[in-house]
Parts: C-alpha cells; sequence; structure tokens
C-alpha cells in the first residue's frame, strides 16, 4: 500500500505540527522557517522527463530547455519516442539526457499503477531506466506521487541541515541518516522538506545563493 498521501497545504501542516510535537529540534525550526511548501507536481511522464532535464544543470537552464521542449510538442511519450535527434538537441539537451528521455519514453511505463504500488516497488520499477538513481525516484515519490514517508538520506542539503540543526560535528553519512530519519515515521518527508527549507532559510542569511 502507498501510505498517506500529502494532498493539501492544510494537511502538510498538520503533519508538521505532530512531527515538530515529537521532535523539539523541529518545532525550533519551524518557527524559522514558517508554514512549509507542499510543492507538489502532477505525476507521470512530465515530472521525470523535467527531473532527468534538471540534472547538473542551473534551475534557470532547465526551465529554458522545459519551455522549448513543452513549445516543440515533446510533453508526452510518443512525442519524444518518435522525435528526431537534432530537433531533440536543438531544444538544449545533451545526447546523454536525449538518451535518458529516449530510454523513458519507450518504456511505457504505467503510471497509474506506480500511485498503487508501495514506495519501494516504486523505486524499483524506476532504478532500472537510464538517469533515473535512488535520488530521482525519492523525489518523484515526494512531489510527484505525494509519499508522507519517504527520506533522501544521500541528499547533501538534507544532510547539511541536519547538522546544523542537531548541532552534528559533520554531515550525517547516508546510512546514518536513514537511521536518525527513521523516528520521524510516517512524516519523512514532511521532514524532508522542512529540513530543506530551513537550509534554503539558513544560506539566505548567509548569503549564499
Amino acid at each position: 500500500m502507498p501510505g498517506v498521501i500529502l494532498i493539501s497545504d492544510a494537511q502538510l501542516t498538520e503533519a508538521a505540527a505532530d512531527l515538530a510535537a515529537r521532535e523539539p529540534v523541529f518545532a525550533r525550526a519551524l518557527q524559522v522557517v514558517g508554514p512549509l511548501p507542499l510543492r507538489r507536481v502532477p505525476d507521470g511522464f512530465l515530472a521525470l522527463r523535467d527531473s532527468i532535464i534538471g540534472q547538473q544543470v542551473s534551475v534557470a537552464s532547465a526551465r529554458a530547455i522545459r519551455a522549448r521542449l513543452d513549445a516543440a510538442g515533446f510533453d508526452h511519450e510518443d512525442a519524444m519516442a518518435a522525435a528526431d535527434e537534432g530537433a531533440l538537441r536543438s531544444c538544449g539537451l545533451s545526447r546523454q539526457k536525449l538518451r535518458y528521455l529516449s530510454a523513458l519514453a519507450a518504456a511505457r511505463l504505467d503510471y497509474d499503477a506506480l500511485r498503487r504500488l508501495p514506495n519501494e516497488a516504486v523505486v524499483a520499477a524506476l532504478l532500472p531506466l537510464p538517469g533515473i538513481g535512488r535520488w530521482t525516484a525519492e523525489m518523484y515519490l515526494m512531489f510527484a506521487l505525494g509519499r508522507a514517508d519517504v527520506f533522501a538520506p544521500d541528499d547533501l542539503a538534507l544532510a547539511e541541515a541536519a547538522r546544523m540543526l542537531f548541532a552534528l560535528p559533520d554531515r550525517p553519512r547516508p546510512k546514518a541518516f536513514a537511521a536518525m530519519a527513521a523516528p520521524w515515521a510516517p512524516w519523512r518527508a514532511v521532514a524532508a522538506r522542512l529540513l530543506w527549507a530551513y537550509y534554503a532559510r539558513t544560506k539566505r542569511r548567509e548569503g549564499v545563493g
């Protein structure tokens, strides 16, 4: 079963309050960052397409590439699978990302079925695709499928936020970070949103980014 799905700002606020009641450090962080953003995106091909496009490029560059692809009609699997390489390259895609997106389109994933699968089964379905690692699968679970109890222990911003908030000597390693996050169930994706928000607020205060 997929577990709890986050579908509204009000639901996210209630979940964050429950998390803060169980972890005083999060209560202090919430006072700093205020209401958390839900940041849901529609699930399906476009969510994964856009995640791949955003890898290792700036936010502005990714936005521009997405806009060119959409304007050219490459916003669904059939169009992407049938696209001429030159047309896709002219939209700003590298050859590597072109290969990733072509494989994604050719896979013809059953996105309706993914909605009904438990988290690890979704990850297992996505990992065989080139260009999709565990982090990308976890982001799909959090923001496209709205799963409430997903975490991304490999995320450097989350680890740095945890280091600052919990006064750790170093960023937690992924395995230790996953263990640290276990007590935050069933709201680990809420904890992730809070940590990201705290990281962003702290870096703005420091003049970074």
